[in-house]
């Protein structure tokens, strides 16, 4: 599928959203948030059909250690309020998530997996890590252009 507006149903389906939300951060804050802002209407659209939302993303270059200042924390708190949805960050050790451990309600759309540059795996393109995230969910969308040419498992491997 090339483009996700080719699916015939996305009702109730989980969708793995690979985006890069790389944004700078300043002591927990947002200094531009262009390339959220970029993603809104892929976002709005799988929400429109229904569809569960898995997002996978990264910010700054961790080195496979998890550092509280590249948390996805800030970013998931804007796009609560520029979706007006509950979205839950998922902190636990991606490794041990399991695709019934996200959506804990009918009423909850849209779950943020923690920045996945806490893990080494990632950026060594581990396929057992790629088959992991990609057990989480029926459909896999790469909206993260800019990252495309990384051999990433999140990317390149989990295809």
């Amino acid at each position: 599928m090339r483009n996700i507006k080719n699916e015939p149903n996305l009702k109730q389906k989980k969708v793995l959203l690979r985006l890069d939300l790389n944004v700078p951060l300043s002591n927990g804050k947002i200094t531009d948030t262009t390339r959220i802002d970029k993603i809104l209407p892929t976002i709005n659209f799988l929400l429109e059909n229904k569809a569960k939302i898995i997002i996978l993303s990264h910010v700054g270059r961790p080195k496979g250690k998890f550092m509280e200042s590249l948390s996805l924390k800030p970013i998931c708190e804007y796009l609560k309020i520029e979706l007006k949805q509950n979205i839950k960050l998922i902190s636990k050790n991606i490794k041990e998530v399991e695709s019934d451990d996200m959506f804990n309600s009918d009423d909850q759309k849209i779950v943020i997996l923690e920045n996945l540059r806490f893990y080494e795996e990632e950026e060594k393109n581990d396929i057992i890590f790629a088959k992991h995230l990609a057990s989480l969910a029926d459909i896999y969308i790469n909206d993260a252009f800019s990252c495309s040419h990384r051999a990433h498992a999140s990317i390149f491997e989990i295809t």
